[in-house]
């Protein structure tokens, strides 16, 4: 399903939340809103935009590397995506296509210094919204300097070995030395706004990770994150997170500017 060759990957996509809460990965929502079908989660498009960059640095990489990366158009499940990495002054510049459409742009570098991991109790450490509570995702909701919390996440060796399976990942490293993968950390990210506010049909448009450890299987792994902004953008509404991931509630796994559409321009248009 998968091969790699040189700095080019390619990989048969997978929308693993085609069940979600978010139908922006249900098929009939997400075609209701002008797209060919439900959309593969960002996060997972990150994932295998990580593949190229794994190889390249391995473990150091995840333990010190960084990684923007921008999501353009949707990739679709069943889709094969092709993820290129050239060689560029600071690192790796990150393509990944799919039938000829360029659906994210990324770049990805190593640790160029001693990297300062954030303070944990410079973010605050808050519970998620019941279920039940969860207020509507709006400017007041998601106001600038809001916190948030999910409920911890136990990376139990069945759900490390799911998670490479669904993202179709075909370097050892992850399964031989215990780690998590990549995109499991950003997809932690997205529980910060699914755990605390109800969200219509959304999208995971870019994130911007710093890397400080790898997280292990075994891990108890948390997210606190501030609302860094709230704005309008050609109709749409948008947020940014400033989040670290953390293991044990002592050890930053990752610092992530995580931005997403809340509300869409096509839903505002159809009401």
């Amino acid at each position: 399903m998968t091969a790699a060759t040189g700095t080019s990957y390619r990989i048969e996509a997978y929308n693993l939340s085609h069940a979600s809460e978010n139908k922006i990965h249900d098929d009939t929502v997400a075609q209701r809103l002008g797209f060919a079908g439900g959309l593969v989660p960002g996060v997972e498009v990150y994932a295998y935009a990580c593949h190229p960059v794994v190889r390249r640095w391995g473990r150091a990489w995840l333990e010190h590397g960084r990684m923007e990366c921008r999501f353009l158009k949707p990739v679709y499940d069943g889709r094969i995506a092709e993820v290129t990495a050239r060689d560029a002054a600071t690192g790796l510049d990150i393509e990944v296509t799919s039938e000829g459409i360029l659906c994210a742009t990324g770049h990805a570098e190593p640790d160029r210094g001693p990297a300062v991991a954030p303070v944990i109790s410079d973010f605050e450490q808050r519970p998620p919204s019941a279920p039940e509570s969860r207020p509507p995702a709006s400017q007041s909701s998601l106001a600038e300097g809001t916190w948030l919390g999910i409920t911890p996440v136990r990376l139990t060796p069945e759900a490390a070995a799911a998670y490479l399976r669904d993202v179709r990942e075909s370097d050892p490293l992850y399964a031989s030395e215990g780690l998590a993968h990549p995109g499991f950390i950003l997809r932690l990210c997205n529980l910060a706004l699914r755990e605390n506010v109800v969200l219509p049909p959304w999208i995971h448009t870019g994130s911007k990770v710093g890397n400080f450890a790898a997280a292990r299987v075994g891990d108890e792994l948390s997210v606190h994150a501030r609302v860094a902004a709230n704005y309008e953008r050609k109709g749409h509404r948008l947020v940014d997170l400033d989040a670290i991931v953390v293991a044990n509630e002592r050890t930053v796994i990752a610092r992530v500017l995580h931005t997403a559409v809340y509300q869409l321009r096509q839903l505002a248009e159809q009401s």
